[in-house]
């Protein structure tokens, strides 16, 4: 009995604790690191690429250098179907190690329970026999002292037996909860791929209608070119106008205080323009007057909601006014008397009353409306002189009392 006893110690303690990762092959390893790789290299390129395409915003612009920034966007998001589907191979990697872990973290539960039932046992046996009984049995007084201390030290370290097992059972049910968001992040990928390739489809017709409407000459492209600045201008005048109007009646109490935190970043680029007169305000707009920020975001880009709101505006201005102002956008409005646009998107994923959480999906970023390249342009308002209502040329779009983002950011 003695020898038995010692078995189930030495099965159930010399059981190792549950590691990460401790049912990984070497080749689950060795292809997890390789589409690590090649995210961080798809990522390199697209930063490289949005770098470049930042530099030529604003610049004088000319056929053949359309269509060379289309064709870059059309990269740029081949890029990101790239870094989609490398996502997708990496997380069922990392489902697969997950799913080892498992069924490593199943079976030392499984071993834990066998022993400490068969301990259990073995102390219900010995707590049946008193000392004077395991004395008489015993051939000698050494052996009846030996088994009673046996059965005693079972018995005290039962406690710390179940305890372990219960973090067995804790690190198996953590293991299982990653397992299911892995999943959900597969999921979520296959979705990005989805929009990127209508978003691909999309920037294609982009380089088509250009070469349409100019008939692939430089000079009809010009002429084209005056009369969309000019249609730009006067769009840009007339939603300073009214903005600056809405501004005069915002109420700063009615406002939360200014601090980082309020808002969350939509994306996750670099500020390239600031808020309020800024150097390409002074002449890219007739106003001089930027209502929001610029941050840098590749075409496909996704994009988040600043804080949990509910949908208000989803439009499209391009149908009325084509590149004439915010393009596809998306007006959302918080709780916090804060009410935020999200322009010149390439693709909407929300549509009014819908109820969007802090860092929910509701888009993803582009260059429809009048945008120079790829960014998100991101304005936010107070909510109390938010309205939607009708241009002169350019059809429904919202305007409001602006503030600027980097308070809130």
């Amino acid at each position: 009995m003695k020898n038995f006893l010692y078995s189930l110690i030495l099965v159930f303690f010399l059981v190792s604790p549950l590691a990460a990762g401790a049912s990984d092959p070497t080749n689950l390893k060795q292809s997890l690191d390789q589409k690590t790789r090649e995210l961080l290299d798809i990522t390199s390129k697209i930063n490289k690429n949005q770098k470049i395409l930042d530099t030529v915003k604003g610049q004088s612009q000319t056929l053949q250098g359309q269509i060379k920034q289309i064709d870059s966007n059309i990269g740029q998001v081949n890029l990101s179907i790239q870094s989609s589907e490398v996502t997708i191979d990496k997380l069922g990697v990392e489902l697969n190690i997950i799913k080892g872990d498992i069924s490593t973290a199943e079976q030392q539960v499984f071993t834990k329970q066998q022993a400490v039932a068969q301990i259990l046992r073995e102390v219900q046996k010995g707590d049946d026999e008193t000392p004077f009984l395991i004395f008489l049995k015993n051939k000698s007084l050494a052996d009846s002292i030996l088994e009673t201390q046996n059965l005693s030290d079972l018995n005290a370290n039962l406690t710390t037996a179940i305890n372990d097992l219960n973090q067995a059972k804790g690190v198996l049910s953590d293991k299982f909860q990653e397992t299911t968001g892995k999943k959900q992040d597969i999921q979520v990928q296959k979705e990005n791929l989805k929009s990127q390739q209508l978003i691909l489809g999309e920037t294609k017709s982009e380089k088509q209608t250009l070469l349409t409407q100019s008939k692939n000459q430089e000079k009809v492209y010009q002429q084209n070119l005056t009369e969309l600045q000019k249609r730009q201008a006067d769009i840009a005048s007339e939603i300073e106008n009214m903005d600056e109007k809405l501004r005069l009646k915002i109420n700063p109490s009615a406002l939360p205080s200014k601090r980082p935190g309020v808002l969350a970043w939509p994306v996750g680029g670099r500020v390239t323009q600031d808020y309020g007169s800024t150097s390409f305000a002074q002449y890219g707009y007739r106003g001089k007057w930027h209502n929001g920020i610029d941050l840098s975001a590749s075409i496909g880009t996704p994009v988040y909601s600043a804080e949990k709101g509910t949908v208000v505006a989803v439009g499209n201005s391009d149908k009325y006014c084509y590149k004439g102002a915010y393009g596809k956008f998306i007006v959302i409005k918080h709780e916090n008397n804060l009410t935020t646009l999200y322009g010149h998107l390439s693709l909407q994923n929300v549509k009014v009353g819908d109820i969007i959480n802090r860092g929910g999906l509701i888009g993803y970023s582009g260059k429809t409306g009048y945008a120079t390249g790829p960014h998100l342009h991101f304005t936010v308002f107070a909510s109390q002189t938010f309205r939607m209502d009708s241009s002169r040329v350019c059809g429904l779009l919202p305007y409001g009392g602006d503030l600027n983002p980097l308070d809130y950011l």
